[in-house]
């Protein structure tokens, strides 16, 4: 992945955040971390987006009210939502409304990494299409 390309991870668990950070690096990632939505969306950094990892649950604006507002303001950046609380509604739902995964904390590397390679993949598709 091209280094102008980034993957923005918004958590409000410092810990958490820092360690997908790392992991993602290891990964070969360009990778860049925000403790909240607001945060995120006042970034210079959301133009150069590819894909957004977000936890579900924060407070203020949740992941999936994150990724509807990306929607809305015409910014669909490929999304993965993650969560320590899943639930089968929220994940329904995310996914119909076009959330590429919903994945369980601890997060599985290697089902993060396919995640992560779908993500793209799907970025660039819409890239191709507009």
């Amino acid at each position: 992945m091209p280094k102008d390309r980034l993957v923005s991870i918004v958590e409000d668990d410092r810990f958490f955040r820092e360690s997908m950070i790392r992991l993602l690096r290891s990964l070969g990632y360009t990778v860049e971390g925000f403790p909240s939505a607001a945060a995120f969306l006042d970034s210079p950094s959301l133009a150069k987006c590819v894909v957004l990892i977000s936890d579900i649950y924060m407070p203020a604006m949740n992941g999936l009210e994150l990724y509807r507002t990306l929607i809305s303001t015409g910014r669909p950046i490929p999304t993965i939502l993650i969560t320590s609380y899943p639930d089968d509604t929220v994940e329904a739902r995310a996914r119909s409304e076009g959330v590429v995964c919903y994945l369980r904390k601890p997060v599985d590397e290697q089902h993060l990494a396919r995640c992560l390679r779908q993500a793209i993949e799907a970025g660039e598709a819409t890239e191709e299409n507009s």
